[in-house]
């Protein structure tokens, strides 16, 4: 049922995260293809991806405004921030994945593995312990409307670990296309999209305490558009992208309920002082919207 025009409970434990008079706002629409956003604290502001104009765009939370960040950003997608303060991310055109540190500078973090050239690093995140992970599909490689048309290298398409001695990893190797991750608070659990398989599927991935990955099971399968980009709040739930709004998924991965957004959403990412409001990418557009759980 309808909540608002903004929310679709489906199960009655959605109405606790959301609030009865809170709507999306939006806040930017001009992109071709938004994606990859990541809030720092420490400035108050967000920076998304508009990947087929090959830029940044950083988001105002004080002022509400919207300008670019950096241009060209090398067909940047996804984007994180390390236990430190700095901006990870993935670019589609170098294939590589960078991080910008405190005086300005770039280090690259990865661009290769066992000699061969990655594809085009798509989405990113870090640890509580500095580890790096991130997913290598080809959609940047596959087309110039989003990097630059090339052959894999590689030939396969992997989930990569990267520890902070700078030994990296494929620790997924089977799935058609990785795309958005995420790990569960107590971070014995990666969960991975593969958007190459019809209906798009997240995966779960538990994690042992000798740091081995075991085999992953299906946690849920999307029912409309397919999933994308994801991020847990602090209570366990699930919130990523579908085509018809951002949907909610509980701990044995059922649907709960949906945020209703009006373009096909590619990611969303917590933010604001309180962590209580969610950010959502969304085609051409970013939208906004407080909750009733943090992220």
């Amino acid at each position: 049922m309808r909540y608002t025009d903004s929310f679709e409970i489906i199960d009655p434990a959605f109405k606790s995260l959301i609030l009865p008079n809170v709507h999306v706002d939006l806040l930017y629409t001009g992109g071709r293809w938004l994606e990859g956003p990541v809030y720092v604290p420490a400035a108050r502001h967000l920076l998304i991806s508009d990947i087929p104009n090959n830029r940044v765009l950083r988001y105002d939370e004080v002022n509400d405004t919207v300008a670019t960040f950096e241009a060209p950003s090398n067909f940047a997608n996804g984007h994180t921030l390390d236990r430190e303060g700095r901006v990870i991310s993935c670019e589609h055109l170098e294939r590589r994945v960078t991080r910008r540190e405190h005086d300005g500078s770039l280090t690259v973090l990865a661009d290769s593995f066992g000699g061969k050239r990655l594809n085009s690093p798509n989405d990113v995140i870090a640890d509580s312990n500095g580890t790096v992970w991130f997913t290598d599909p080809t959609y940047g490689i596959s087309t110039p409307y989003e990097g630059s048309r090339a052959e894999s290298e590689i030939g396969s398409r992997n989930v990569y670990r990267l520890k902070v001695d700078g030994r990296m990893d494929a620790v997924v190797t089977d799935l058609q296309q990785p795309n958005g991750l995420a790990l569960s608070r107590d971070e014995q659990t990666l969960f991975v999209v593969d958007s190459g398989v019809q209906p798009a599927r997240l995966m779960a991935y538990r994690l042992d305490p000798a740091d081995n990955l075991h085999e992953g099971r299906i946690f849920s399968e999307c029912t409309d558009g397919m999933y994308d980009g994801l991020r847990i709040d602090q209570a366990g739930h699930v919130w990523t992208s579908a085509g018809d709004g951002v949907h909610c998924l509980d701990h044995d991965g059922r649907l709960i309920g949906k945020i209703l957004i009006p373009e096909t959403v590619s990611n969303v990412c917590f933010g604001g002082p309180e962590h209580n409001r969610l950010f959502i990418t969304a085609t051409r557009s970013l939208f906004a919207v407080y909750l009733n759980v943090t992220g």
